[in-house]
């Protein structure tokens, strides 16, 4: 049977190459949309996710992280005083005009932490001391964004809000989603190059003591604090997720492209096994005939699903590396851990299977007595 398979498939080589096109093109439109989405959510809440803080206290109403509004920071106070917390740090959030080597601007968000606890400080340092952003206007910037900012040396200055910055790191890892690069310095220090008025914060951090549940405290934060939203850092890194994969439709958007290949390989895959079906009627006739029962023909119709699969999985995959190489040559970045390939294969033969739906619904039908007519 697996023989037929593979001689209904290649016996005509330009309907194979064309339906081989087909799910190569579905697979690399899925391949890379699922893995800019999966970079575009990790984007989204990279700074979330890598605070070693528990619990999150914002502004009342805030939508998502970039977006921070400062409140009084007398709230870090309070929240020190609630039973359960090990301890708790204010974290800064502010947009500012970096000046480029070539004097035009760009906008950046400044990050202003703790420099002597190094709570929401960067967490992979290419070059520099985190806890040197201490010093005067001092910060680090992402090595990623230098075709943006300029490739600035330690030690380099240049201006945040025409005011004197010194570089004094480089960190990788933590790129903006918003396209406004991050710029780490401390909590001080972006209050001087900032706008926002001393006495506020964007945000308050918070670690749960041991033998508290993050759930408890929270619950007690939020019965303790007015004016402000608490969540646990799970929950803030969801709503952020969300906010702008569904009320902005930028997520939704990106699977719209990954649905789209997804339909334009079934449909070329389907053509592709249906036409070489219906032109080999009168042979799976003669196996009805000869006693072959329909699990028999269904065989030969799925091998040629999965035959199908498997080359254009190979085939897609080999062009979506070449063509995640360049993306990221062009500083586009793409996530795809394994679990995502072999998902993307799983989809692939669903695909590829669902495909023969009416291929085997035409063969069920077929009258043994075929065989003999002229």
């Amino acid at each position: 049977m697996v023989s037929i398979a593979r001689k209904n498939l290649f016996h005509d080589k330009i309907r194979f190459v064309v339906a081989q096109a087909g799910i190569t093109l579905a697979v690399v439109l899925i391949t890379i949309q699922i893995g800019v989405y999966l970079a575009f959510l990790a984007n989204t809440s990279v700074l979330i996710d890598h605070t070693e803080a528990d619990i999150w206290v914002t502004a009342r109403g805030l939508e998502n992280f970039d977006f921070g509004r400062p409140f009084s920071e007398k709230k870090l106070y309070e929240v020190r005083e609630v039973p359960g917390v090990l301890w708790a740090d204010k974290y800064m959030l502010a947009f500012g005009y970096w000046k480029t080597p070539t004097g035009s601007q760009e906008m950046v968000q400044m990050v202003g932490f703790n420099p002597e606890t190094l709570v929401g400080a960067p967490w992979d340092i290419v070059r520099g001391n985190p806890q040197d952003v201490k010093y005067f206007n001092s910060v680090f910037y992402d090595q990623a964004e230098t075709n943006r900012l300029g490739d600035l040396p330690i030690g380099a200055e240049t201006e945040i809000n025409n005011r004197r910055v010194r570089v004094v790191g480089i960190t990788r890892g933590a790129r903006s989603f918003i396209q406004s690069p991050y710029i780490f310095t401390s909590f001080k220090n972006v209050l001087n190059l900032s706008f926002i008025n001393k006495g506020n914060t964007v945000y308050v951090l918070a670690k749960v003591a041991p033998g508290y549940s993050v759930q408890e405290v929270k619950q007690r934060l939020a019965e303790n604090l007015k004016d402000v939203d608490v969540y646990t850092t799970d929950e803030f890194s969801k709503k952020t997720r969300r906010y702008w994969t569904v009320n902005t439709g930028m997520g939704t958007a990106l699977l719209a492209v990954a649905l789209l290949g997804l339909v334009i390989g079934t449909v070329i895959v389907g053509n592709t096994i249906y036409t070489a079906t219906t032109e080999h009627l009168k042979e799976f006739g003669t196996f009805k005939a000869m006693g072959a029962s329909n699990w028999n023909l269904y065989k030969i119709i799925i091998e040629q699903a999965l035959v199908n699969s498997v080359v254009g999985y190979g085939m897609g995959m080999f062009v979506s590396y070449w063509v995640i190489q360049a993306m990221r040559k062009g500083n586009l970045q793409v996530l795809l851990p394994w679990p995502v390939l072999v998902g993307v294969y799983v989809v692939t033969a669903l695909m590829c299977l669902g495909s023969s739906v009416l291929s085997i619904y035409k063969v069920t039908k077929i009258d043994p007595a075929l065989v003999f007519k002229s």
